[in-house]
């Protein structure tokens, strides 16, 4: 494993591994969640990561600055993501990396980064999002758990602090600086919902007893996705909740390699 720096600040970095044999090798982008906050950090992946070198893919886990951390959240979180993904076209050539190959995977707020860092070439160029003119090609992208639709997780989080009288306590908000009535153009440019037909194969993987992030979001993103005409395909596990998605000794990752065999096979 080799930590490589894709920026200047301290949390613009990632880990490559590579697998066995002289490549050219298909890339996997792992992606962390713990929505978005700087708590939580890529070593949350490194068995992911690692399961995934084994099996054949290159795979480049990466950080990203987070939501209480100098430049992160709207639009820093977003950015990194992208910067980290366009840098496997520097370390390709002395990595044999087929960038013909390349799948994002993420858990959670990972999942919802995973599938934008897909449709981010639908963006308008005036974009604040935007960071390159021709983005890295993704081949296709992987939600485990994901937050595929950022109004509806907003909406989940204010509907039980309201209900239950909590301090407010909104990650989709603390993401994108507010509510959707506040910032219309930063959930329509981060929510994949709306970035649809991403035009990139996709694997939707959700636990039915998950408590974390609904399944019913990612119920509604493959109904949206599949009406619009997008290869998409769900996953649905009836009896795992959110964290045994990433957890490599259960059933839930068997099976999520096994979708990630077959896409390496026909992306």
């Amino acid at each position: 494993m080799e930590r490589i720096a894709y920026g200047t600040n301290e949390n613009q970095f990632g880990e490559l591994r590579l697998p066995e044999g002289d490549g050219p090798h298909p890339v996997a982008v792992v992606i962390h969640g713990g929505f978005w906050k700087k708590h939580f950090g890529l070593e949350i992946m490194n068995d992911a990561a690692e399961s995934l070198t084994s099996q054949g893919f290159a795979t480049w886990n990466i950080e990203y600055r987070r939501v209480g951390q100098e430049g992160g959240a709207w639009p820093g979180t977003l950015k990194d993501a992208a910067e980290a993904c366009d840098y496997l076209s520097q370390l390709s050539n002395s990595n044999s990396l087929d960038l013909k190959k390349v799948i994002t995977i993420g858990h959670s707020a990972g999942g919802h980064l995973a599938l934008w860092l897909a449709g981010r070439h639908r963006l308008s160029e005036d974009s604040e999002l935007v960071t390159s003119t021709s983005p890295l090609p993704i081949a296709a992208a992987v939600s485990l758990a994901g937050v595929n639709d950022l109004r509806r997780m907003y909406e989940v989080h204010h509907r039980r602090d309201t209900s239950l009288s909590l301090q407010p306590a909104n990650p989709t908000a603390e993401l994108l600086g507010g509510a959707p009535d506040e910032y219309p153009k930063r959930y329509r440019e981060a929510n994949p919902v709306e970035l649809l037909p991403l035009h990139v194969p996709q694997v939707i993987v959700h636990g039915s007893m998950d408590i974390n992030v609904p399944v019913g979001s990612s119920d509604h993103y493959y109904q949206m996705a599949e009406n619009l005409g997008d290869f998409i395909k769900y996953v649905k596990l009836p009896e795992d909740e959110h964290f045994m998605l990433t957890d490599t000794s259960s059933q839930a990752w068997e099976t999520i390699l096994e979708e990630m065999d077959l896409l390496k096979k026909h992306v």
